[in-house]
Order: C-alpha cells, then sequence, then structure tokens
C-alpha cells in the first residue's frame, strides 16, 4: 500500500507535514509506504536534522507549488508539475492508492473531478466531518462545503455515500441517517428539505430516521446527518469556533476537547474513482499523522469499490 502526501500543501510545509508524517510511521504497519511528493531535497535535509532515516519513505520531487490563493481550475492546469498535479497522475496511474494534501482545497477538488472522476451515477461528490456525540461515540454530517446548492437527488445521494462510510470505515452498525432541518414533522423546512424528505422516506438504501434539528446534531438519533454544503460548512466552522472560544478561556473538557480536529486529521472526497483526502491548511503534525492512519483504513476498508457497487 502506497500512500502519497503533499509536503508542500499547507500553511507550515513542509515541517508539519514531514513530522506528521514521522509520527505515522509509529502507527502504520511496515506494509504501508508513505510518498513525499515535493520538494525532495528540502525533505531529506530536514528528515536528516530530525535524525530520521530517509529509507524510510519514498520521494517524488516536483519543482512548482500551487498557492493557498491561486484559481484551483487555472493553477491546476498552468502547473502540471506542481505537487497537486503530480499527485493525481501518480493516483491515476496506480502509482499510490491515494493522495492527500492540507494544500488549495479547490484545486484538490478540480485534481479529482477532472483526473480520477466521479463514481459513475454520482452527481455530485462531497466532504464529511465528524460530529462528536455527548454519549461518547460520534457521527458525521455531509456535505460541509463542496456543494452549496443541492436539489433533493443530490442530498440522496449524500446519505448513501455517508451511510457506506460511517458503516465500513468508522464500523457503525447499521447507520441512522437524518436530514438536517427546523424541525421534526415532515412538512417542515424550505422545498428542497421537504421534497427530499419524501424522497428519503420509505427507502430501502439507507437507515432514514426522519428529520434532525440543530440541537440535535450532537446527540445520538442520527449516525450520518445531511445537508447541503453551505448549511454543513456553518455548522462545522461554528463547532470549530466553539471549541477554540472555549480552549482561549483556559477550559478543559473531555467532551469538548473531542472538538478538535487534529484528532480526525482530514477527510476523503466520497464519490469519486479513488481516494483523495483533504485537510485543513493549518494541520499541524498531530493532524496529519492522524490523517494518515484515516487514509489507511479507508485503502483497507476498500470503500470506493463499495460506492461503485451501490451506484451500479
Amino acid at each position: 500500500m502506497r500512500i502519497g502526501l503533499d509536503i508542500m500543501g499547507g500553511d507550515f510545509a513542509p515541517n508539519n507535514c514531514l513530522d506528521g508524517a514521522i509520527l505515522a510511521l509509529n502507527f502504520l504497519p511496515s506494509s504501508v509506504k508513505i510518498v513525499l511528493i515535493g520538494d525532495s531535497q528540502k525533505a531529506k535535509n530536514y528528515l536528516k536534522e530530525k535524525n530520521v532515516s530517509d529509507t524510510q519513505f519514498d520521494f517524488v520531487h516536483t519543482n512548482d507549488i500551487i498557492e493557498m490563493g491561486e484559481h484551483p481550475t487555472k493553477a491546476f492546469s498552468q502547473k502540471p508539475e506542481s505537487s497537486i498535479a503530480i499527485g493525481f497522475k501518480l493516483l491515476k496511474e496506480n502509482n499510490i492508492q491515494a493522495f492527500a494534501s492540507a494544500g488549495n482545497t479547490g484545486a484538490m477538488l478540480v485534481g479529482s473531478m477532472f483526473s480520477v472522476k466521479s463514481v459513475p451515477g454520482v452527481i455530485r461528490p462531497c466532504i464529511t466531518s465528524v460530529l462528536p456525540k455527548a454519549n461518547g461515540g460520534f457521527g458525521i454530517i455531509l456535505d460541509v462545503g463542496t456543494n452549496a446548492d443541492c436539489k433533493p437527488d443530490v442530498l440522496y445521494q449524500f446519505a448513501i455515500l455517508g451511510s457506506i462510510f460511517a458503516q465500513d470505515v468508522y464500523k457503525i452498525n447499521q447507520p441512522k441517517v437524518g436530514l438536517l432541518n427546523i424541525g421534526e414533522e415532515p412538512e417542515k423546512g424550505n422545498l428542497v428539505t421537504q421534497a427530499t424528505h419524501a424522497m428519503m422516506k420509505g427507502t430501502k438504501d439507507f437507515n432514514f430516521i426522519g428529520n434532525v434539528e440543530g440541537s440535535e446534531v450532537f446527540g445520538d438519533k442520527a449516525d450520518v446527518i445531511v445537508c447541503e454544503g453551505f448549511t454543513g460548512n456553518v455548522l462545522l466552522k461554528t463547532a470549530e469556533a466553539f471549541y477554540s472560544l472555549i480552549k482561549s478561556r483556559d477550559r478543559s473538557d473531555d467532551y469538548f476537547d473531542r472538538f478538535n480536529y487534529e484528532l480526525y486529521g482530514g477527510t476523503p472526497i466520497l464519490g469519486i474513482n479513488s481516494n483523495v483526502m483533504i485537510a485543513h491548511g493549518k494541520s499541524t503534525p498531530l493532524a496529519f499523522k492522524n490523517m494518515l492512519v484515516l487514509t489507511k483504513d479507508i485503502i483497507e476498508a476498500n470503500l470506493n469499490e463499495k460506492i461503485k457497487t451501490a451506484f451500479q
């Protein structure tokens, strides 16, 4: 198994990327090889400073970087020698089984759509986020940013993608799927959520339990919460801001500490023909380590093939 890591992506590249890769060595089996994609000489010099043998990694040298503020589509096409473009080339040619980056999110999405492409039948790929539950477990929410506007059939597909992900990667048996709404009654919400509820009701494609209100997202009512990317992103960033506020006031709590994004590392793009992981631009070494471990779990779960089967 070979996992490609973009070491030029993120606000603190390449140091945080490399420190995370070093940490991951202690949590990944010897059968997993991390392929460092970026400035190889910088990487080898840094590893030498850390007294880490560079033989523990493979290297693919690249000469260019897609910066965080660049236009995703233009940058991806105009910088074929960038770490992100080369990463997708390796992924498409099956030289790596997954590609992970904390770089330009838009460029990662463009690469996914134009390089490895969507699974046939998937209208729009999406990304997820973890929702810690008060009972000690956790659920997921999707979409959280890639699709600001969605029609009912797209939200229906998110439910399928999220259910497969929750069951096969996070080992949640028969995950309960809820539709984020402003009330629990079927007739509540806007026209999109009303139509989506009608479409989901009685389905055999996933375990639909009805509408979920904002006050219930951190409870045990649902394991998978479906919404369009606009609402999901607002909810996610509000939770992150609340966590930062608690930490800034020198408060500590076992439950709220689980809102730390570093514990989860990154998120896969669901609904594409390979394994692509996206991380926060500000990712720490711990976040990179956890993303690499999650990537290994996703590959082992054969997630993409299960998604393909569901959409045949």
